[in-house]
């Protein structure tokens, strides 16, 4: 047979190449081959998936202190994740993040970075950032909408939230107290009618806007444009291409719950190959109840007990690789 892995990554214990890398080892266990294609949904991981850093940049960490963030260029093509310059990793978490001064910044100094060194089309994957601050920090770091004039700015996403929407369904998560989900809220309805006052972009009701703490609006009120996360990775990595030359596709990610099938990799593949007749399994790190029956599932936490899973990551992959693909085979 010819298998196509087309996974995202398991958070904390196994990256994408990896995924696929362990079920390619159940593949030429079997005997069959196999077509890795690691896929992100355009939040954190994007970056590994096209290859990882090969530039960094000093810039402006979300609380203000500098970080060294990397960033990728493959010809005029630049891939840069926000989480590595505004993430909430960064600042310590929750616990020790300030929601009301967290910026985004070295994001646009990234963007900026990246226009030197000869980019003219910009990737910026959004997800596990620290900042509510609707994208002003990047704004104010890029200066004007002309210093990116002439770049293809794309925005890689997620979510549909709007803009204003990004302070009561996103601030919690990063430490913000009610009262300062109220005051952010106030500051991203203002921050929208300055945009609009100063580049002419409504940004307030646009679909996917309040993404990153509305980083994502900021960036469409200077030109970008947002584009569904999973959508643009698939068709950067080939995915559509990989789905005309397989017989079985095996999906994967760590946690598996209703959310996987709106926009993320394990909903987007699914759909892609049911489109095309094929069969679609799926290998995660734990499952929902609710989600995991929907297609033939192995979560390996449940399989080999969390320990090993969390210990030996690739190898309980491989293992249950193996056994979707003996489970296809038989039929």
């Amino acid at each position: 047979m010819r298998i196509l892995a087309a996974v995202d990554k398991f958070r904390g214990t196994a990256t994408a190449h990896e995924v696929a890398a362990a079920i390619g080892d159940a593949c030429w266990d079997l005997g069959h081959e196999i077509t890795e294609v690691p896929l992100a949904d355009g939040g954190e991981g994007l970056l590994e998936v096209f290859g990882g850093p090969n530039r960094s940049n000093r810039v402006t960490g979300p609380l203000g202190t500098p970080v060294d963030a990397g960033w990728r260029i493959d010809g005029r093509t630049a891939i840069i994740e926000m989480a590595l310059a505004s993430g909430l990793t960064i600042a310590g978490g929750a616990e020790q993040n300030r929601p009301l001064d967290a910026t985004t910044a070295g994001v646009g100094e990234l963007i900026i970075a990246a226009v030197a060194a000869g980019a003219r089309r910009i990737i910026v994957g959004l997800g596990g950032s620290a900042t509510t601050d609707g994208g002003l920090g990047a704004v104010q770091a890029i200066g004007s909408p002309g210093r990116i004039a002439g770049i293809d700015l794309l925005v890689a996403c997620d979510v549909t939230t709007v803009f204003a929407d990004a302070a009561p369904v996103f601030a919690p998560q990063k430490g913000a107290s009610p009262a300062e989900v109220k005051l952010l809220q106030r500051r991203l309805e203002s921050l929208a009618q300055q945009y609009l006052d100063d580049y002419g972009v409504d940004v307030s009701a646009l679909p996917g806007s309040g993404a990153a703490g509305g980083l994502a609006g900021g960036l469409v009120a200077l030109g970008g444009r947002i584009e569904p996360g999973f959508s643009l990775v698939a068709d950067e990595a080939g995915l559509h291409d990989a789905l005309e030359h397989c017989d079985l596709v095996i999906t994967a990610e760590g946690h598996l719950d209703a959310q996987s099938f709106e926009g993320k990799v394990v909903g987007g593949v699914a759909e892609l190959a049911a489109a095309r007749q094929l069969p679609v399994a799926i290998i995660c790190g734990i499952a929902d109840a609710d989600v995991a029956d929907r297609l033939p599932t192995i979560a390996i936490a449940d399989r080999y007990g969390i320990d090993r899973a969390l210990r030996e990551p690739r190898r309980c992959i491989t293992d249950a690789a193996r056994e979707l693909i003996s489970q296809h085979s038989s039929r």
